[in-house]
């Protein structure tokens, strides 16, 4: 309900769009008979009921790794959910959220990791906005890996085959359920949600009218080489080249110390960590301080030089850009340095190899080359043209946290550079279709000590105003014709709403970048200008 609220006071997009559901009185009725009517090859179709707001969901079928085991509804509305068989062996499960209030566009939720999870969350704030929403388990269940296994149907729909499978199915059912086409079509995923919405903009251009795609996994390939490369980088726990995770506060504030300035102002936040040139070796122990907290051996800090440097192969190529500095309290040593292979590992165990035995410390360059190689299903989602996206004016908005401890942010201004390059277009030309926007201080897909609530998933709604949210910036865009110049974040003291907010910042879109006037409060967004 409290998205509800939001709506109720900042919602001129959605005012502006009819009711085309049911009445409250037939809707209930309307929704129950709906299995009856779904005509979809090949599906099963386990049922369509209605949901009233406030209902609390439970999913006690679902995969324990998926952590979702329930879900508040915030609206009322339509639940369907069906089965579709994509070979013998594999196949997608999917479930179509159908609004009552309808606004007549249409909206699929991505996933993340190597998950097989509906992600129920991001289909509920869909809805509560008035988008017929749909989300799939992405081919398997749960966030392992191991369903790839000697399964080349499970791999495809991992690739892409589910979520445009879910689209093409969902924009069906929703125009049966209604009596007519969605006027709009949009995308909203991260991580792996984010390299879907890249997949679809370049291999399925008609899919969607507009994109929202964060810290995207493109490049997965050697993405995944990277992140896996770390555990043989560091080591396990104990070794002369492990850092423990003790070290890393005084490793973020050696950082901070070196490069926060940079931008004009010392807040803990990096507004262009890429300009940050960082040198550990201030760190280094003198003779006898081995043991302590607050240095490192000389080969420890050779791993955080290279953690902070490109992965190469061995022709000198490069695999996959840096990690960005940063994100050493958000996830990031948590992430890859416990000792233990990071999720990405069983890509290359079930995916490459085809062996559960696989031992993601043998892990070598031949391997990355391999990987690469194989680009199974071209999941890869490297392709520099969008000249097709572009000609149906669909519009693509790319956004990533500075602080993403998972994965760098330093890949993404790499991919908008290869759309430049290939499609030989400017900064200019392409902010016609095509807008990529830095956020400092963002961790993973949110969270972090930046402003980093951007209305990308309902945990990070500060708003529905376009100027400070991405999905309703999106719609914008899309039906009014305005696109956005900054995308403004909030902080919240602690991270917390109730606590109040902290402070507001103006992200810049690339290649502008943020820079503290000098004066004022540099807790006033009008303080800070794009450069």
């Amino acid at each position: 309900m409290k998205y509800l609220i939001l709506m109720a006071c900042c919602a001129t997009l959605l005012d502006a769009m009819p009711n085309w559901g049911s009445t409250a009185s037939q809707f209930p009725a309307q929704c129950a008979s709906l299995v009856k009517k779904l005509d979809i090859p090949g599906a099963n179709i386990s049922f369509s009921q209605f949901v009233p707001a406030g209902t609390t969901l439970q999913f006690p079928n679902s995969d324990a790794s998926c952590g979702r085991p329930l879900q508040v509804v915030s609206s009322n509305i339509c639940r369907v959910s069906l089965y579709i068989p994509t070979s013998s062996i594999s196949g997608v499960s999917m479930e179509a959220w159908l609004p009552q209030d309808w606004t007549g566009r249409f909206l699929s939720a991505g996933n993340g990791g190597l998950g097989g999870c509906v992600q129920y969350e991001d289909i509920d704030y869909a809805t509560s906005l008035g988008f017929a929403a749909v989300g799939t388990n992405n081919g398997h269940n749960g966030m392992s890996g191991q369903a790839f296994l000697n399964n080349p149907g499970v791999v495809e729909d991992f690739a892409y085959r589910a979520l445009h499978l879910g689209v093409v199915t969902g924009k069906s059912i929703t125009k049966t359920f209604y009596g007519r086409k969605h006027t709009k079509s949009y995308y909203l995923g991260c991580s792996t949600g984010g390299r879907q919405g890249f997949k679809e903009a370049q291999s399925f251009p008609d899919d969607f009218d507009g994109i929202v795609a964060g810290a995207p996994a493109f490049s997965f390939n050697n993405l995944t080489s990277w992140s896996s490369n770390f555990l043989v980088l560091s080591g396990p726990v104990g070794s002369a080249t492990f850092v423990p995770i003790s070290k890393w506060t005084t490793i973020h504030n050696d950082i901070l110390k070196q490069c926060d300035g940079l931008d004009g102002y010392v807040d803990g936040i990096l507004e262009s960590p890429d300009l940050c040139k960082y040198n550990p070796d201030g760190l280094i122990c003198t003779p006898g301080q081995e043991n302590s907290s607050d240095c490192l051996t000389p080969t420890q800090a050779e791993t955080v030089r290279k953690t902070f440097s490109p992965l190469y192969d061995t022709a000198g190529s490069l695999v996959y850009p840096e990690m960005q500095v940063g994100a050493e309290l958000t996830g990031m040593p948590q992430t890859y340095f416990n000792g233990q292979p990071f999720g990405a590992s069983d890509w290359f165990r079930y995916a490459i190899f085809n062996n559960a035995s696989w031992d993601p410390t043998s892990l070598t360059p031949k391997d990355w080359l391999l990987s690469s190689r194989l680009n199974r299903y071209d999941i890869e989602t490297w392709h520099g043209d969008l000249s097709a996206f572009k000609k149906r004016q669909g519009k693509l908005l790319h956004y990533h946290g500075l602080a993403d401890g998972i994965i760098s942010s330093s890949n993404s201004p790499r991919y908008y550079q290869h759309v430049s390059k290939t499609m030989g277009l400017s900064s200019a030309q392409l902010d016609q279709f095509y807008r990529y926007f830095p956020v400092s201080g963002m961790a993973h897909c949110g969270g972090g000590p930046g402003a980093s609530f951007i209305g990308n998933q309902a945990r990070n709604l500060a708003g529905l105003d376009p100027a400070e949210n991405v999905l309703m910036a999106m719609v914008r865009w899309v039906e009014n014709g305005v696109a956005p110049d900054t995308i403004t974040g909030t902080a919240y003291i602690n991270g917390t709403k109730d606590a109040g907010i902290d402070f507001k910042r103006r992200h810049c879109r690339w290649p502008r970048r943020n820079h503290f006037r000098g004066l004022g409060n540099p807790k006033d967004p009008n303080n800070w200008a794009c450069v």
